[in-house]
């Protein structure tokens, strides 16, 4: 039984993820800061006969993960599969304009680029790259030697960003040009490193930029379904494929340092 290691457990794509996994057979250990999430979800995915254990877990805190990992270790065993799922964007760092707007540059009643403040910036930046760093350096140890997988869930934003969210774009970039590295460093130890590009799929964390709150779609909506080449929004289920031929290493042993959209065609869409 491979154990499967899931930050960000809570969330709508990862809990996906961590249902699918379990179903598969794998032993799920499954991380969120929000404790009560994973515990439940744990629970549902024992009753449905799955083995999971949940784990309230902050990814920027070293010292908490490697607390993590001894309980894995007893619960499930090593690590055999990583996935990084923790991340997301918030409100503090997101722009109202598009673009620039004359006067920007000396508003204080909206949120503007040159108002942006640092720490509201670092914590989706840290939140999202740090966030992937800091438990691969604490996880990936249990895959020396021998091997591993480790997928990133990393974002379209990485490849063309997304107006109002320079923090999440530009951490997001970073996501994918870690898990190039990644995949470099750890060539040599049978661990391979590779990354999820999402398009757009409907969460927790974007459903109010996504929707009013009579359930009407934003006019953000209609600029993405436009260049949407399918016109709809992914299905978190539409992701297993990738995952689980990325973490499959017969199918994919070969395959380490890529990034692979699942995207409804979004990155191959030129707009003409």
């Amino acid at each position: 039984m491979k154990t499967v290691v899931i930050t960000g457990a809570g969330g709508v794509l990862c809990s996906c993820f961590a249902k699918a996994l379990a179903a598969d057979g794998c032993g799920v250990a499954l991380l969120d800061i929000n404790g009560e999430a994973v515990e439940e979800l744990a629970s549902e995915i024992g009753r449905s006969g799955g083995v999971a254990r949940a784990y309230k877990a902050n990814v920027l805190d070293r010292e908490m993960l490697e607390g993590v990992r001894e309980l894995v270790h007893k619960d499930l065993g090593r690590c055999d599969v990583l996935i990084n799922g923790a991340g997301g964007n918030n409100p503090r760092a997101t722009t109202v304009h598009e673009v620039y707007e004359p006067g920007d540059e000396t508003r204080d009643d909206v949120k503007t680029f040159f108002n942006l403040g640092k720490n509201d910036f670092n914590f989706v930046f840290d939140l999202n790259i740090v966030g992937v760093m800091i438990p691969t350096q604490v996880f990936a140890q249990d895959m020396i030697p021998g091997g591993g997988s480790i997928v990133n869930i990393s974002s379209m934003n990485a490849i063309r960003p997304l107006t109002k969210i320079p923090a999440y774009s530009s951490a997001k970039a970073g996501v994918s040009n870690l898990t190039k590295w990644l995949a470099v460093h750890f060539a040599g130890t049978g661990i391979r490193a590779n990354a999820i590009l999402p398009g757009f799929f409907v969460t927790n964390q974007n459903r109010a930029l996504l929707y009013a709150e009579d359930g009407t779609p934003t006019p953000r909506t209609d600029k993405i379904l436009a260049a949407t080449p399918m016109k709809r929004f992914g299905e978190p289920e539409e992701l297993l494929g990738a995952l689980r031929f990325l973490i499959d290493d017969k199918a994919s042993g070969f395959i380490t340092g890529v990034e692979l959209p699942v995207d409804g065609g979004f990155a191959a869409y030129s707009g003409v």
